[in-house]
């Protein structure tokens, strides 16, 4: 198997948009810091796999840029949506738990349908809850371990 790896981390102040790529992202124990969706609740950090965009890619006919889907952090190497709610993954110090797969589609009313005109994010979408806190940057190996 390939490695498992981050491509890119990505950040927004206001939800519903799409995400910027930084250098790094600092994981708090709500989630990414200076992220909107941060909080105490399940959905912390999101995750989206470049092999579910390289599949949008050709659904839209355009090159998509990391953080269009709102995603936190862009991975390669691994099916993200076939994980399991309780599944763990561990990036450089960090530790997330796997909480949801996909999502509630806002259509219309969502700025990311809007400009990219569908979301890979309820069907392919993963979303996690911080164990371990610590940065994450791209370039960063992850290490998969399923709870079957």
């Amino acid at each position: 198997m390939d490695k498992i790896k981050v491509l890119s981390v990505n950040i927004s102040e206001k939800k519903g948009v799409i995400k910027e790529s930084v250098n790094e992202i600092i994981i708090t124990e709500k989630g990414v810091e200076n992220d909107a969706h941060a909080g105490d609740w399940h959905q912390q950090v999101s995750l989206l796999a470049k092999e579910s965009i390289d599949k949008f890619e050709e659904v839209l006919g355009r090159k998509l840029e990391f953080g269009e889907f709102a995603e936190n952090i862009t991975t390669e190497g691994i099916t993200l949506y076939t994980m399991k709610p309780g599944d763990i993954l561990n990036i450089a110090d960090v530790k997330l738990e796997i909480t949801q797969i996909g999502k509630k589609c806002h259509g219309d009313g969502c700025a990311i349908f809007s400009q990219v005109g569908k979301c890979v994010m309820p069907k392919e979408g993963i979303f996690a809850k911080v164990l371990k806190t610590g940065k994450i940057k791209p370039g960063d190996e992850i290490i998969y371990t399923s709870t079957e």
